[in-house]
């Protein structure tokens, strides 16, 4: 969340920088809550000082011919009158205290300077291209009708499992979708020092509210029933951010300037908002595989690891030579809790259109303000927030959908870029079952 002293110091900057986001901040309903919450303040305050006041008049009261018990009662009823105007004024302040707390959790974070204006995927600007789109001299298939060609999608079986949006793989299909994660957490691990971790699948509220998904966006969720509060968890970014929730890291818990973890896991969404879109296949679906990346850094590395974790994202679309472009996102288009988000966008031959395959993230200390996540700075001892970044590395369905119509032959058979097969134990080509 916003830094409330921030808000308060420089509301024009506030404003500012939101309405990159097109979102307009209600500078009267803020000042009108934190006008309430001072006066709220200054009169407990008020009473705390008269309340010493009285308690120090026994002595005072017994000079002026009050006896001992008549003096200890006198003030012991002033007092009691005094408390329970104290308790109204506390319950004043800390009711309008909330308030303040849902007014400012509902406000997106402030986007960096270096962030386009704009309300849609139309502003945001392209940053360059890497790979070419491949020609074909056939008539090119989507990934659906290459899956079911191969006898290794089953669109129907998933509905009659569970309904629509998901996904059965078989075999050849099933093996590549493995291969992929794999493939992904031994490259980030080896290759750029991130340390695997393994979390939860269902996470409490806490979590939620620390990386921004609460309380705003609930409806986009699986909740689950029962009293434990559990929700799926809608990417691993959720529970692996959390690790760093109520804590304070020292300078040595920052190898290398930085804490770096990979993480593989189901994501689980309900696609409230996408409601008719990309109702074909496995680009849009309620449960999907991430490779996730995460990094906590000090404030001072913030900008330099968004461009590191970005790059290590596209080390995986060109290891399995996928075409694709880098994207940095308007303000209109960036998630809730990011400062700044750049996209990356595979090339899909069958939409002849670049496709959303990771968004990789620099949230500042949005989500670390929310969380309490801190460090001891060595330089002036001080415990400072964290800033905190993640980014998919990347979303396996989707790589996927991109292997199949990229790498599609004329007889329906597929190509296994070579980064994949030892993965797969050797095979290069993907045939019908």
């Amino acid at each position: 969340m916003l830094d409330i002293k921030e808000i308060r110091s420089n509301p024009a900057l506030v404003v500012d920088r939101l309405l990159k986001r097109g979102v307009v901040f209600d500078t009267e309903t803020f000042s009108s809550l934190d006008s309430k919450r001072k006066a709220a303040v200054v009169r407990s305050q008020s009473l705390q000082a008269e309340r010493k006041v009285i308690s120090g008049k026994v002595g005072q009261l017994i000079k002026e011919g009050y006896s001992v018990d008549d003096a200890k009662a006198e003030v012991a009823d002033n007092l009691q009158k005094l408390e329970s105007s104290l308790e109204e004024a506390n319950t004043e302040s800390s009711l309008i205290q909330s308030e303040i707390d849902k007014f400012i959790l509902e406000i997106p974070n402030l986007p960096d300077d270096s962030v386009p204006k704009g309300s849609s995927e139309e502003d945001n600007v392209e940053i360059y291209r890497w790979g070419e789109p491949k020609t074909f001299d056939f008539e090119i298939l989507d990934h659906v009708a290459l899956g079911e060609g191969l006898g290794d999608y089953d669109s129907e079986m998933a509905s009659k499992i569970a309904g629509s949006r998901f996904s059965v793989l078989y075999d050849g299909l099933a093996r590549l979708h493995r291969a992929l994660i794999q493939f992904m957490l031994d490259k980030h691990i080896s290759d750029f020092g991130y340390q695997e971790i393994y979390v939860p699948y269902l996470v409490n509220s806490d979590s939620l509210y620390g990386t921004g998904n609460l309380p705003k966006f609930e409806e986009d969720l699986f909740k689950i029933e029962g009293d434990q509060n559990f929700y799926l968890i809608p990417t691993a970014e959720v529970p692996v951010t959390n690790v760093a929730r109520d804590r304070i890291f020292e300078a040595g818990d920052f190898v290398n300037n930085g804490i770096r973890y990979v993480c593989h896991t189901p994501c689980f969404r309900s696609e409230a908002g996408s409601y008719g879109r990309d109702t074909r296949g496995m680009i849009r679906q309620h449960q999907f595989d991430k490779v996730e990346l995460v990094q906590l850094v000090p404030a001072f590395r913030g900008e330099g690891a968004l461009e590191e974790l970005t790059s290590h994202a596209e080390s995986i679309l060109q290891a399995l030579e996928l075409p694709y472009r880098k994207v940095l996102l308007c303000g209109g288009d960036m998630g809730f809790s990011s400062q700044k988000t750049y996209d990356l966008e595979v090339w899909l031959p069958a939409q002849q259109a670049y496709r959303e395959i990771s968004s990789c993230s620099l949230f500042g200390d949005f989500q670390a303000r929310r969380m309490r996540a801190r460090w001891r700075n060595p330089e002036n001892g001080e415990v400072e927030l964290i800033h905190t970044l993640n980014g998919s590395a990347l979303a396996v369905g989707r790589t996927l959908v991109a292997l199949l119509e990229n790498g599609q032959k004329k007889n329906g058979s597929i190509a296994i870029p070579r980064a994949l097969q030892p993965y797969m134990r050797g095979i290069d080509t993907l045939t019908k079952s």
